[in-house]
């Protein structure tokens, strides 16, 4: 949200919009130029008035320049961390000697420069990024769809997935790099506020492309994307006897055969999104749900939810059975 607006305090403490999981203020490309001092001094007034919430809070900093100011603002520690735009291997450095060792900032950088379509630029980047004294710090990186569709000189129709553009292959390319390595890549928003349709297709196919987390440029998008990110009971019951000791080096479960070590990585993201999210035609986890970061970081519940592992003792779950397999 613009950090001009008036009720940000509002919002950082949970009053509006308390379903919030995450927020980010921002003081780039949602403010004008002419606009930031204004937003800054609201900042200014804001922060200290920031109280503990399970929420995340961060701030889109406009360049080294502002975070600077921002990280001497009283209150700063009541946010989590920040958002960096247009992040490049040329200009993290110049974000990073800002921090100190144990400041505890999470950061996210942006992949929206014209380096993203360079492919050795982005092993570049992801090596350093890889670098011990940075790694912890690393909570996502978002994919910038809109500023990289502007580079192409593009703006994507609201019918459309973001698929559906150049930049499906670039997504494609961003996974490869990035998520083998053990990073977090969240997807481009969807511009569009009355296309449900397409904004459901279009998180279906970011995780299919391993992509977790999606900025919702309205509040009415956030429930789409949640349910979007519900949880399959058939997966979620793959998924569990996957990740048992006891579980067959191969079987077949729901008709799919299932290589406990080959699915091992989807298995756990199928959990850790049953516990976040729920699954389809249970009820929610109350008061259990977590947030991205609860997950990414290690820190989810070792056992889920008795509403998830209980829920509808009447259905009966499929046995895993031996899957014969031909070798050649």
């Amino acid at each position: 949200m613009p950090a001009t607006r008036g009720d940000l305090v509002d919002h950082a403490n949970g009053e509006k919009l308390p379903f919030l999981r995450s927020m980010i203020f921002c003081t780039e490309d949602a403010v004008r130029l002419d606009q930031l001092d204004e937003a800054l001094q609201n900042l200014r007034a804001a922060l200290p008035l920031f109280r503990p919430t399970k929420a995340l809070r961060f701030i889109r900093v406009r360049n080294p320049q502002v975070m600077g100011e921002v990280l001497r603002m009283p209150g700063i520690k009541n946010v989590d961390g920040f958002v960096l735009p247009k992040a490049t291997r040329k200009n993290i450095s110049r974000y990073l000697e800002l921090l100190s060792k144990n400041d505890g900032f999470l950061l996210m950088p942006t992949l929206e420069d014209a380096d993203v379509f360079v492919p050795s630029e982005m092993v570049k980047f992801r090596n350093l990024l890889l670098k011990a004294s940075v790694r912890g710090r690393v909570l996502s990186l978002r994919i910038g769809g809109s500023d990289l569709l502007h580079q192409l000189g593009v703006r994507r129709s609201p019918c459309r997935s973001v698929y559906d553009t150049a930049l499906g292959g670039a997504i494609a390319m961003l996974s490869g790099i990035f998520i083998p390595h053990g990073f977090n890549l969240s997807a481009p928003v969807f511009e569009g506020l009355a296309f449900a349709k397409v904004l459901a297709q279009e998180v279906e196919r970011d995780l299919l492309h391993g992509l977790f987390g999606k900025t919702a440029v309205h509040p009415d998008q956030i429930a789409q994307i949640e349910k979007a990110y519900r949880v399959e009971a058939k997966d979620f019951e793959m998924a569990t006897l996957m990740l048992e000791q006891s579980a067959p080096a191969v079987f077949r479960m729901h008709d799919t055969m299932c290589e406990a070590a080959t699915h091992r990585h989807w298995a756990r993201a199928i959990l850790d999104r049953a516990r976040i999210y729920g699954i389809v035609g249970r009820p929610l986890p109350e008061g259990k749900l977590l947030s991205f970061s609860e997950s990414s970081q290690g820190a989810v519940a070792q056992a889920a939810p008795d509403n998830i592992r209980q829920a509808n003792p009447k259905r009966r779950v499929p046995k895993a059975r031996p899957l014969d397999v031909a070798s050649a």
